[in-house]
């Protein structure tokens, strides 16, 4: 007579997969950086253009509500720009100040109030109305030189052409993106991209 044996339910240890999920988010949530608000906020025109901009050797000229941002990548090349602009406007740099504004995003502000943006926290400087836009006028065109000393700094410490992009707000007024672009003209800059959103294609 054979003797059957009951079979007991199996069962896992799940601790060990416990583990290794807690170290996942742990590793994700310290090395993940937050999205800093942007200080000029746009509604970017809808095009089916899929094109990248480029990680490098890029300066973005933010238009939208009456004012001009100006954003640089690469923290060397933003010092170096900074420190151009400084020697520009006679106004002098810490390297303290320069590390901080290495590290900013797109800058609104005339060069003379550009030590107080840096002075302040990450989250004051997106404050609505804060900055007034880079002047642009003929007669106090810094966008200007921000443009032009920043095309030098790139070339010096990227040895590349700095790239132009112009991300425009749809509502914008068309004289107001036609300025920036007769700015960049004025240096014989004529290839420069648009930013835009990616609009889906109709079926």
């Amino acid at each position: 007579m054979a003797i059957k044996m009951k079979k007991k339910a199996g069962s896992t240890d799940m601790t060990a997969m416990c583990d290794v999920a807690f170290l996942l988010l742990s590793f994700f949530v310290m090395t993940a950086t937050a999205k800093i608000p942007e200080a000029l906020p746009v509604d970017t025109p809808a095009s089916q253009v899929q094109s990248k901009l480029p990680d490098d050797n890029l300066a973005t000229i933010t238009v939208g509500k009456g004012k001009v941002f100006f954003d640089l990548k690469g923290r060397e090349v933003r010092k170096k720009a900074l420190e151009l602009m400084g020697q520009k406007y006679g106004v002098e740099f810490t390297e303290e100040e320069s590390a901080k504004f290495a590290l900013m995003e797109g800058i609104g502000v005339p060069i003379t109030s550009l030590k107080q943006l840096i002075a302040m926290k990450t989250g004051d400087r997106s404050k609505p109305g804060l900055q007034p836009g880079v002047p642009k006028d003929s007669l106090n065109n810094q966008l200007h030189e921000w443009i032009y000393n920043s095309r030098i700094a790139n070339i010096d410490v990227n040895d590349k052409e700095l790239q132009i992009a112009i991300k425009g707000d749809a509502k914008e007024e068309y004289p107001a993106i036609k300025r920036v672009m007769d700015i960049l003209q004025d240096q014989k800059i004529n290839n420069f991209n648009l930013v835009t959103g990616l609009r889906a294609t109709e079926k």
